[in-house]
């Protein structure tokens, strides 16, 4: 167990006009869980870096001491043991091929025994739920799947404290519940300090020890226990679980047609063989257990992966039209934001989406007020991988529709996003598709404020793709 002591904390990145953080004062206590909050873009993945060292800190801007010990004076290999951090993208962080690799190769720089190595590893995956993935190749996994890979890591590390950057931005709600409820039982039986940021405020209420903000002036301040009640009230789970859709209407216009469709990934059967339709000019939710194919089944819609049946779009199968028109008529936005950037900076990639509109509606005027709308004014300069995740989401996010494909398969557009974002972005897609008559199919576990732009819902569960009027 450590006392952390963050102590007149300043950081500039390079070339940066202000402070991310400046002259931050606080003290995290032993064993206890703290919940961070702030909006995208304000410093909790920079703090959370600075407090592993991972980001050095110069001298002159503060200290940061576990039990008195200055963190800059501790030698590499006691850090891990003192402190581990989980990514807020678990791309970033894996280093081997297989799930049982990255173990391996994260228990072997603890300096571990080789004959501990195994039963650690199988306590660890045992822990989280996961000991079905041991064998997996990374690359196979869901986004939900790689988030729970990266906690058995930290898991199996043993440090003190364990911090972690948006843990469960891609994990289903059930899988999420079960993990807060392994994090409380490593404060609880094993003594962990735990600090967890995260924008999606669901099933914290009632289980964190303090709830600290990063404010405007860029410092930290500890949220009263009173106030708590108005910051949980917008992610209370029965304002999801009431949502109800109405079943399609059969005389709409059909979108995508699904004929005896079945998806498998290596030997692992997803779907199986399917009759369903998708629906012209309206929004579809998709929900679904981490690892059940929804992203699979994004890939097959825009023939990135081989599928059995056939797919029709509007009154093509997909397999006999040209791979660039239809990659002009059906866009996928990606889970991971990073890999849609083909450029350096915010403004080269607008202009290069600007290059490849299918329609009209985006002039600068719009690009420029959605800008506004999405709190991005200011960073067209900047090198994208240098925002924020949830920046790079918002970013991904415009650039797609001002390219205005009549299809748009969004892969959990609510990633990294804070509540204000979700709001702006619904609001922007609202205004959006009213105009270009776009039709959306989204991925997402999140639904807080996501609920008012969907028309339908399909749950993805059990190898079935079925409609439902609700998420449970």
């Amino acid at each position: 167990m450590a006392t952390i002591a963050l102590k007149n904390l300043s950081y500039t990145y390079p070339e940066a006009q202000a402070p991310t953080l400046n002259h931050v004062q606080l003290t995290f206590n032993p064993q206890q869980f703290t919940l961070l909050t702030g909006p995208s873009g304000t410093g909790k993945s920079t703090l959370l870096k600075l407090m592993t060292g991972l980001l050095s800190l110069p001298r002159t801007q503060g200290s940061i001491s576990y039990d008195g010990q200055d963190l800059a004076e501790m030698a590499l290999t006691d850090r891990a043991g003192q402190v581990a951090l989980m990514f807020q993208n678990p791309n970033q962080q894996f280093a081997m091929d297989s799930v049982e690799n990255e173990l391996i190769f994260a228990l072997e720089n603890r300096l571990v025994q080789p004959d501990q190595i195994d039963a650690k590893i199988t306590a660890a995956l045992s822990f989280v739920g996961i000991s079905e993935l041991r064998k997996r190749e990374l690359n196979h996994l869901s986004g939900g799947e790689k988030q729970k890979v990266a906690l058995a890591v930290i898991v199996a590390m043993d440090s003190d404290v364990i911090l972690l950057d948006e843990p469960f931005a891609s994990v289903d709600p059930a899988a999420r519940a079960s993990l807060l409820k392994r994090l409380v039982q490593l404060r609880d039986e094993a003594g962990k300090t735990i600090i967890l940021a995260d924008h999606d405020l669901t099933d914290y209420a009632t289980i964190v020890d303090q709830v600290v903000r990063i404010t405007p002036a860029r410092q930290l301040a500890t949220v009263p226990t009173s106030d708590w009640s108005a910051l949980f009230s917008a992610f209370a789970k029965t304002n999801q679980s009431d949502q109800r859709w109405p079943l399609p209407d059969e005389t709409a216009t059909p979108l995508f047609q699904l004929q005896q469709v079945a998806l498998k990934q290596g030997s692992h059967q997803l779907l199986q063989p399917t009759n369903l339709t998708l629906l012209k000019q309206h929004n579809t939710l998709i929900t679904g257990p981490n690892g059940s194919g929804k992203s699979t089944l994004f890939e097959s819609l825009v023939r990135l992966i081989s599928y059995t049946g056939k797919i029709t779009y509007l009154t093509d199968d997909i397999q006999t039209l040209r791979r660039k028109r239809y990659a002009r008529q059906v866009a996928l936005l990606f889970q991971d934001a990073e890999t849609q950037f083909l450029n350096i900076t915010v403004a080269e990639e607008l202009a290069q989406s600007q290059k490849y509109v299918y329609g009209d509606y985006f002039t600068q005027a719009r690009i420029d007020a959605a800008m506004a709308q999405l709190n991005l004014t200011g960073h067209e300069d900047q090198v994208i991988y240098t925002l924020s995740e949830g920046q790079k989401k918002k970013l991904q996010i415009l650039i797609m529709l001002i390219m205005q494909s009549p299809v748009l398969l969004m892969d959990e557009p609510l990633k990294g996003l804070d509540l204000s974002s979700v709001h702006a972005l619904v609001a922007l897609l609202q205004t959006t598709l009213a105009s270009t008559k776009q039709s959306l199919i989204i991925i997402s576990h999140q639904l807080t404020g996501l609920t008012p732009l969907i028309d339908y819902h399909l749950l993805f569960d059990q190898h079935q793709l079925q409609y439902r009027e609700a998420t449970t």
